[in-house]
């Protein structure tokens, strides 16, 4: 695996004044947060180490809880009042070689971009990609006349910017002080002495700024015939499918659940929360389909609050984690592998009803069935109980 060297500062401490009062980083695209598009890309790209994410002060509790967050190593941070001060924040919660910048309102970031820059920063010390101008320029004067700039050598500028982190470091605390005011990372690094190289941009990686800039970004990623796709893989109409098998040993006294139903006159699983194997095997079947890992990292053991937990409950709250990502459950399959008890037609036709109602999916769409186990280990021999769930997802 390729070595991480990087850390990855995403700004989002915004206030998106010009949206009209609307959060734009939150505001979907094709199904997903804004701001989870560029999460998405830096988490995947093999230099990031960490991931920084700076936001208001007040916001940091909103944005620590947000599910797409925790599937790598991600820091929250409170922001500032100007960008650098936000920057110089998160700046100060990263250890690695190599720091990169990028602005939380262009999603459209990829990893190939995220690793250019972090390979040409590494070398360089210093670097940003580029976008030639490719539109006239005027400079207009005081009296209204257009005067014609000649564009050659002009480029435009795009995030994730990157530079070694002594670099930026000695560049913040020799001019990053009260009553500077910095564009961006290379304007500042560039005025501290330090060589910027450039590396080719991505013309999809616009910055949201406007309403408009915001359906634009959503037509984009939803055209069929420009649709973009994250690292070349990511189709809009694809289903994911998500498998999964729990198993719990049997325990003292009464009160076995399946599928979110209590099963008279048999003893319960034992386990850290109810011991429900069928629903801890679809939640943990949705979970994989996204790439949000499984209960146990959702979910610590170590949390108090999840002993003896409703599993129905967790559920729920994965489907809304589920649904955060952009997708939904459309179906599900589920067998149940146990000498004891005997899981007739009517138990087994509640238990798939009560599925199709916590997945919110058509009754046939839903399959449950059991097996005995036919004496082999130990679900077999009536010590555990086991259950195994296909579940498919599509986006929502």
């Amino acid at each position: 695996m390729p070595e991480a060297f990087a850390d990855a500062i995403i700004v989002a401490a915004g206030r998106s004044r010009r949206m009209g009062g609307r959060d734009k980083l939150l505001e979907p695209i094709d199904g997903r947060p804004t701001l989870a598009w560029s999460v998405g890309a830096m988490v995947r790209a093999p230099s990031v180490a960490r991931l920084v994410l700076v936001t208001a002060p007040e916001r940091v509790p909103e944005m620590t809880a947000l599910p797409w967050l925790h599937e790598g190593e991600v820091t929250v941070v409170a922001g500032g009042e100007r960008r650098q001060d936000s920057v110089a924040a998160g700046l100060a919660a990263c250890g690695s070689e190599v720091v990169l910048v990028h602005d939380g309102a262009r999603p459209f970031l990829t990893v190939e971009t995220v690793e250019a820059v972090a390979a040409a920063a590494r070398q360089h010390g210093a670097a940003l990609p580029v976008l030639p101008l490719v539109d006239s320029v005027k400079r207009v004067g005081l009296d209204g006349r257009a005067l014609a700039v000649d564009r050659e050598g002009l480029f435009r500028a795009q995030t994730p910017q990157g530079a070694r982190r002594e670099l930026l470091v000695a560049a913040f605390a020799a001019l990053g002080g009260p009553g500077s005011e910095w564009t961006d990372e290379a304007a500042l690094l560039e005025a501290h002495g330090v060589t910027v190289a450039t590396v080719p941009g991505d013309a999809r990686n616009v910055k949201l700024t406007e309403p408009a800039d915001l359906e634009a970004a959503r037509a984009m990623a939803a055209s069929e015939h420009g649709a973009f796709r994250l690292d070349g893989d990511r189709d809009v109409d694809t289903p994911r499918y998500g498998n999964a098998t729990d198993r719990h040993p049997f325990g003292p006294g009464d009160g076995l659940l399946l599928g979110g139903l209590q099963v008279a006159g048999a003893p319960r699983l034992f386990g850290h929360s109810d011991g429900d194997v069928v629903l801890h095997a679809v939640a943990d079947a949705c979970l994989g389909a996204v790439g949000l890992g499984d209960l146990g990292r959702q979910f610590r053991a170590s949390d108090p609050a999840t002993s003896g937990a409703d599993s129905a409950h967790l559920l729920r709250v994965v489907m809304e984690r589920v649904s955060a990502e952009g997708w939904r459950p459309a179906s599900a399959d589920v067998s149940i592998v146990g000498a004891r008890p005997r899981l007739g037609g009517k138990r087994l036709d509640a238990i798939r009803e009560h599925l199709a109602q916590l997945l919110d999916v058509p009754l046939e769409r839903i399959g449950v069935r059991a097996s005995t186990g036919n004496l082999s280990g130990d679900d077999g021999y009536g010590l555990t109980i086991s259950a195994s769930a296909l579940v498919g997802l599509v986006r929502r």
